[in-house]
């Protein structure tokens, strides 16, 4: 067993991570990507648990602007996670990864419903454990439904996984000159309004002394290096 710094983890994937070149939709091939990291990771003696969002598949916003009814955007997202959900359980169970998804929406010829001990009980057994559906109320982001589920997990991260490696002042695509923070504090990501996560995950992490790690999990290596505490992506810490 190789000498971690992190033993378990919950992996924050925005919905997009699974779509193609246009941004929407399930790129069979991208959760197949996906479910190759993942498999490394666990190959590790890692512990993993994960959230993904639904952008891929539903944008509320849009429904927004057209009028709709916040909540109702809000169910149709939780949804979607679910679609996405189990798309990655395929994926990583072609893979040879023993995988659950559980629904915080109940739905139960298609998912488990979310019950904690239950979780931790898979996540000990080394499965993977894909907590679909958010906190199964609307008005709550899946950056929160991460947050949460890693406090109650007992995780020892949270990664936020993205296409660059680590959080910058601007876009760095956009500013060439834009600087990559290391490390920044919860306060700071608050206060800076950085996009690391929304507001009330990060203070949901502050308030557990949980650590968000922002790293390129399109980055062959990163995550292994995170995971051996190497210096790589940025730490959100106290």
């Amino acid at each position: 067993m190789e000498e971690l710094k992190y033993k378990r983890i919950l992996l924050k994937l925005s919905g997009e991570s699974l779509s193609g070149s246009d941004g929407f939709g399930i790129d069979p091939l991208q959760a197949e990507a996906i479910a190759a990291r993942v498999k490394q990771v666990r190959e590790m003696g890692v512990e993993v648990a994960i959230v993904i969002g639904a952008g891929n598949l539903w944008r509320g916003k849009q429904g927004l602007e057209r009028g709709m009814d916040r909540a109702t955007a809000d169910y149709m997202g939780m949804l979607a996670t679910v679609m996405n959900a189990m798309a990655l359980m395929d994926a990583l169970e072609r893979s040879h990864v023993m995988t659950r998804v559980q629904s915080a929406i109940e739905m139960r010829s298609v998912a488990e419903p979310y019950i904690r001990r239950r979780a931790i009980r898979h996540i000990e057994k080394g499965r993977v454990v894909i907590f679909g559906a958010g906190t199964g109320n609307p008005f709550f982001s899946t950056d929160t439904a991460a947050a949460l589920r890693a406090v109650e997990i007992d995780a020892d991260v949270l990664i936020k996984a993205t296409k660059v490696d680590g959080v910058y002042d601007s876009d760095p695509h956009k500013n060439p000159q834009a600087k990559k923070f290391d490390t920044l504090s919860y306060i700071d990501v608050i206060n800076r309004r950085l996009e690391v996560m929304d507001s009330t995950a990060v203070t949901l992490c502050s308030d557990n002394k949980l650590p968000i790690l922002v790293v390129n999990l399109w980055d062959p290596t990163a995550l292994e290096q995170a995971l051996r505490g190497e210096k790589i992506g940025t730490l959100v810490t106290t």
